[in-house]
């Protein structure tokens, strides 16, 4: 299965057979929560949506390193797999605002919720990346144990 009709364009290192779709569509929740194992809520610094109170509600790369540290994330300088942490990958736009959020898988392949559409998992972090892509460039890799 793959991305619906037209949505490989806005992904143009998402090669064909580099990806598998998931899931189905869903407006339920977003790349950041997917990321933090919640499937239940869209997790914004916008004030609509679901945002930790002793957290900065600012659309800003500190406020999302804040937000995954407190729940144990460190920052890392590889997104290399490892069987004793477990990753994540906050990419951002040319104006350095955080716009999607990666989780590594055990398996060493990475997984994403794109926006109000599929989850996939993807072999290359970097797929999702690059000057004409919608997600930017990875900005910050964090770890934290497994255990």
């Amino acid at each position: 299965m793959t991305l619906e009709p037209g949505r490989e364009a806005f992904f143009p290192n998402l090669n064909r057979g580099e990806y598998r779709v998931t899931s189905d569509a869903s407006l339920a929740y977003n790349c950041l929560a997917w990321a933090l194992g919640d499937t239940a809520n869209w997790w914004s610094p916008s004030p609509e949506h679901y945002w930790p109170a002793e957290i900065p509600r600012q659309h800003a790369l500190e406020s999302f390193r804040a937000l995954f540290e407190a729940v144990g994330y460190a920052e890392c300088r590889a997104s290399d797999p490892s069987l004793e942490t477990e990753k994540i990958a906050i990419f951002v736009d040319r104006e350095g605002f955080p716009t999607h959020v990666a989780r590594q898988l055990e398996n060493g392949r990475w997984t994403s919720k794109l926006g109000g559409w599929q989850d996939i998992e993807h072999q290359d972090l970097r797929a999702l990346a690059g000057s004409a892509s919608l997600y930017g460039e990875v900005a910050l890799i964090m770890q934290r144990s497994r255990s």
